[in-house]
């Protein structure tokens, strides 16, 4: 007998009450039945799509019904005696429907004295898939196309660099990364609210530039990236930007929901409150609150679109994608299967961002590289958790030598622990830039060749 869709015994009543002008007691019972997926149902599939909760009489919604699935609005309607919801899951999830007392009346407008609660889980992965660890060891060292469709306008070249080309990627690819990181800023190409429609051109490009990668049987990681001016971590903000947000997401998951698992999501790049005293230092216990929030947000958005979606492997940051204690200490990650941490270490910074260092490699510099590792291998990898270095990298002071044997530690220190590491390449040459994006010439193949061939 299939246990997720026999129709079960009564598992809870609730009872309404009226009473009459004359103080007769009358007794109007409304008793819920059962539903057509148990409580503390397992291995539910995800092709369920409808879920049916019934009643022994009449029912109908209060306006303002206040049920929901996860802590989110679901679609509901009354039929006679039962309540239909349509329904969009994800595997290896739980589900809590939460129907309040409130929300169903009976035919004298009488409430339920109490709510009703069902939990289950669906069906988990396939056994054949691997696992989070192994799927990101398999992502190799990867590459990222900075400064491109990243940048700040209307136009992919407005902060100096070519338009990508498939020739462009081809070279990375040769190379031997494996791993291509997409970031893309999308707020000039966003329609207004309520729709937040975003341009088929620009959406266009983008699939374009994602197909570049996996043309190559690369993995590619596409985000949303420098949208700071909307995607604001505060509870005055926090609700306006998780609707867009969750706009935004579920018209780039549609786009893609039939790619391969190649392709993976990321939510957010490095959002954090700007020009806060915490920016870059973890941020407050809002602000953490928030980006947690926004997460969520995004996650729901790309596992409801269904398809490939329903199980794509998907990135998520902590606040700024720091590695600060307070940060990793603050991320909670949403409740979902196949999830990734992100995170951005530039260490140590005066090497990686400033120029008060200019030489690296003594025992202490890998003592307190290796530290800042560990603290990633401790919080998260040992608990099972995949973490990718979405970026890294060192800024060229003309000290090539010095930078190729940190981006040697760098690498193998993060693969070693299982880290996927995605060097930083905004395409400068006199910062992070290892390419020239116009010739297709290797500007620092020693950098590039230290990277590729760690942990070998």
């Amino acid at each position: 007998m299939n246990k997720i869709f026999h129709i079960l015994i009564i598992i809870l009543s609730v009872y309404c009450t009226a009473c009459s002008d004359d103080d007769d007691s009358i007794n109007t019972t409304l008793e819920f039945k059962s539903s057509s997926i148990e409580n503390n149902a397992v291995d539910v599939p995800i092709s369920t799509t409808i879920l049916e909760v019934s009643f022994n009489g009449n029912i109908k919604l209060a306006p303002q019904h206040g049920i929901t699935i996860n802590d989110e609005a679901v679609s509901v309607e009354a039929s006679l005696s039962k309540l239909i919801f349509t329904i969009s899951l994800a595997k290896d999830r739980t589900y809590q429907l939460n129907i309040p007392k409130e929300a169903v009346l009976n035919a004298d407008n009488i409430p339920l004295s109490k709510g009703i609660q069902i939990s289950f889980a669906t069906e988990k992965n396939s056994s054949t898939n691997l696992s989070g660890l192994d799927f990101v060891a398999n992502m190799g060292v990867g590459w990222n196309l900075g400064n491109t469709l990243d940048s700040k306008g209307n136009d992919e070249t407005v902060w100096g660099n070519p338009k990508a080309s498939q020739e462009l990627i081809n070279a990375i690819s040769a190379k031997g990364f494996k791993t291509l990181r997409v970031p893309a800023t999308w707020q000039y190409h966003i329609g207004n609210a309520p729709e937040y429609t975003i341009e088929k051109e620009w959406l266009d490009r983008v699939e374009e530039v994602v197909n570049y990668g996996l043309s190559k049987d690369m993995y590619v990681i596409l985000n949303i990236h420098h949208d700071e001016e909307w995607l604001i971590p505060t509870y005055t903000a926090v609700d306006k930007s998780k609707d867009q947000l969750g706009k935004v997401w579920t018209q780039i998951a549609e786009r893609f929901k039939d790619y391969n698992n190649k392709l993976i999501f990321e939510t957010l790049n490095e959002t954090r409150l700007k020009g806060s005293a915490e920016e870059w230092n973890g941020g407050s216990a809002e602000g953490r609150d928030c980006i947690n929030q926004f997460h969520k947000t995004s996650v729901n958005a790309i596992r409801e679109t269904g398809s490939e979606n329903a199980d794509r492997y998907i990135m998520i940051s902590s606040y700024a994608a720091s590695s600060s204690q307070a940060a990793i200490d603050g991320l909670v990650l949403p409740s979902s299967s196949n999830l990734i941490v992100s995170i951005h270490s530039y260490f140590p910074y005066e090497l990686c961002l400033g120029s008060g260092q200019t030489e690296w490699g003594s025992d202490a510099d890998k003592q307190a590289l290796d530290a800042e590792f560990d603290k990633l291998q401790q919080k998260f990898i040992s608990k099972g958790i995949p973490v990718v270095m979405g970026e890294w990298g060192t800024t060229n002071h003309n000290n090539t030598e010095a930078r190729i044997i940190h981006a040697s530690y760098y690498a193998n220190g993060c693969l070693k622990r299982g880290i996927c590491p995605i060097w930083w390449d905004n395409g400068n040459t006199t910062e992070f830039g290892i390419i020239n994006r116009q010739s297709l010439e290797w500007e620092f193949p020693e950098i590039a060749n230290a990277v590729v061939n760690a942990h070998k």
